[in-house]
């Protein structure tokens, strides 16, 4: 009975266009006002999608035409960069590039993401900017954690200034090749830098709103759900012992300091039985000597890293396999009833115990000159604890210290950086050379991390996020199930009877507004498909040149800004910024607005419209 009345068909093709419609329409205000979480929203939007296409089997709407963006190539190709971008991240691979950034403006820290969001916008106009954003997301990662940056603040920048960048050439992006390609049938030619005048003023201005004000507009810090966080400068005590060959052995005081400590405190140098206290005066370094330093936990590991003190095979020793080549910090509060109160750290003790190393003591009362050993633990004391996973799981059931859930890091091994190096510059040059398909790159450039051990299956599965899989998922099936019920074209043909009276430089603008609000929901390259041979049309009907018109439809199709759907690289940055839906509402409405008003002035004087 039931397949009977599904092989009639319950809906016409008209009704099917029109609930489709709807359903996008209630997708879009419950991605936007977030009432629902996005993962239900997006299956929600392919169980009705599917029901639509069951009940209405004349639009072809299959279930397999609407689940096929689950293997689309581009959700894969952005799986697979996320996993390289994680490899990168675990392996500190750019760290000599982000110290070469630093070293370049160490008193104007303020100028270095503003220098390199310009570089990439510039990289844009020659490079397609998918590659470029691949490649600055982990360098700006990097910057960002050493510069103590709010990454939200400056990843979706980087989308927004490498898609400006990408306005100003044809190559700029697969939207203005796609475009140019299908003018050309029309007999439309379209130059390299046909647009590029116009572009250059509109990436210009835009830049300016995206490096100087949107900063302010994005939230500071967020963790996974998307929920601002503030962050912790709590200081920890710790001691460094100088084995021989240490880098800061022969470190000198300067103005009773050491100049490399200019970022934790020297509260006590320890040799033998005698200790200096600042100010010290003509002190220098020599092995044996024990240093108890005050420093923040981000301030500890960055120099416990530069000196290699994870690289100590006491913490390092390998229990979880040959991939699980990470160490792990967390912090431990010691509670009441613990057996460590009332006595001091015992470093060897506890390494040898538990295969953990306590690093240092957070103490809110008072700040000690002691060494660890001499420092009598008080119920409330949070120890940092460094060691494997595996090690760090086994302290969770032990009751002489707690585990901090949240506070559990990996350090990421230098030893796998020039690897996970070599790795990625050849997918990125496979990439924008277009020797092979950037999916195939992408994927290729993801095993060899794995296979080079720069991150284990579980890292990796960790960088895959599943709102991003299930978005790029159900936005494919929305704007697959829009072009074949004929809503696409439904819409395309109403902007062409609307501009039928209007003037040529007002058409313009108008279709440059229209592709450009649609774009955040359907795909740019779909858009541009739709919308360049009407832009021919309606500038035919004027009797005038219809490059202008054409180039309106490619610069709207690339002001993709209001959603994270829009385009793939704001995909890519929605993970590494922790971004929600909201957010791209929020920061890049003003920046359509900015783009549309400046094509509105600029392209009709340009083109002589």
């Amino acid at each position: 009975m039931i397949d009977t009345i599904l092989q009639a068909g319950m809906l016409s093709m008209p009704v099917a266009m029109w609930l489709t419609i709807a359903v996008i329409l209630a997708a879009i205000v419950l991605f936007a006002t977030e009432l629902v979480s996005l993962e239900i929203v997006s299956l929600g939007v392919l169980v009705l999608l599917m029901a639509i296409g069951l009940l209405a089997p004349e639009t072809n709407l299959t279930t397999e035409s609407l689940l096929s963006g689950f293997a689309n190539p581009a959700l894969l190709t952005i799986i697979a960069l996320l996993v390289i971008g994680q490899a990168l991240f675990q392996t500190d691979a750019l760290g000599g590039i982000t110290k070469a950034f630093e070293r370049l403006w160490p008193r104007h820290p303020s100028r270095v993401i503003p220098i390199i969001l310009l570089i990439a916008g510039i990289s844009s106009a020659v490079i397609n900017n998918t590659p470029v954003v691949v490649m600055f997301i982990p360098l700006l990662t990097a910057v960002a954690a050493r510069r103590k940056l709010a990454t939200p603040k400056i990843m979706m920048p980087l989308s927004f200034i490498s898609i400006l960048g990408g306005m100003t050439t044809l190559i700029g992006s697969s939207t203005n090749l796609l475009a140019a390609g299908i003018a050309l049938g029309y007999g439309v030619t379209i130059d390299f830098f046909a647009f590029t005048v116009p572009g250059t003023i509109m990436a210009g201005i835009g830049a300016l709103y995206v490096i100087f004000l949107m900063p302010r507009i994005l939230p500071s810090r967020m963790n996974e759900k998307g929920q601002e966080v503030q962050a912790r400068n709590l200081q920890f005590i710790t001691e460094i012992r100088l084995y021989e060959g240490h880098p800061l052995i022969g470190e000198k005081t300067v103005a009773g300091m050491f100049p490399k400590f200019t970022k934790m405190t020297v509260r006590a140098v320890m040799r033998g039985y005698e200790r200096y206290v600042p100010p010290f005066e003509d002190l220098t370094l020599r092995t044996g000597d024990v240093l108890i330093l005050a420093a923040t936990r981000d301030q500890l590991t960055d120099a416990l890293k530069e000196w290699r003190a994870f690289d100590n095979p006491r913490i390092s020793e390998d229990q979880d396999g040959p991939t699980d080549h990470g160490i792990v910090l967390c912090e431990a509060l010691v509670p009441p009833g613990s057996r460590l109160i009332n006595n001091g750290i015992d470093q060897r003790g506890f390494l040898s115990q538990h295969g953990c190393l306590i690093l240092g003591i957070e103490r809110r009362s008072r700040m000690p000159r002691e060494s660890l050993s001499e420092i009598r633990l008080d119920a409330g004391d949070v120890l940092l604890i460094a060691g494997r996973s595996s090690a760090i799981n086994n302290l969770r059931g032990q009751q002489d210290v707690v585990v901090i859930e949240w506070s559990a890091s990996e350090v990421r091994p230098h030893r796998f950086a020039s690897r996970a190096q070599l790795i990625f510059a050849a997918t990125v040059a496979a990439i924008a050379t277009g020797m092979v398909p950037i999916v195939f790159a992408a994927i290729a450039g993801a095993f060899g991390m794995l296979a080079g051990g720069c991150l284990n299956v579980r890292q990796a599965t960790r960088a895959i996020d599943r709102r991003i899989f299930l978005l790029v998922g159900s936005a494919i099936a929305m704007s697959t199930a829009l072009e074949t019920t004929g809503g696409a074209t439904m819409i395309a043909d109403w902007t062409a009877m609307a501009l039928s009276n209007v003037s040529p430089a007002m058409v313009m603008s108008l279709i440059f507004l229209i592709v450009a609000v649609l774009t955040n929901f359907l795909s740019n390259n779909a858009t541009a498909v739709l919308f360049t041979p009407i832009a021919i049309s309606t500038a035919q009907a004027f009797g005038i040149d219809p490059l202008p018109f054409v180039i309106a439809v490619i610069l709207g199709a690339n002001a993709s800004f209001a959603t994270p759907i829009g385009y793939q690289t704001n995909l890519l940055v929605m993970g590494p910024g922790h971004y929600r839906f909201k957010h791209f509402f929020i920061a890049g409405i003003p920046l359509i607005v900015i783009v549309w008003l400046v094509f509105s002035i600029v392209a009709p004087i340009y083109y002589g419209v």
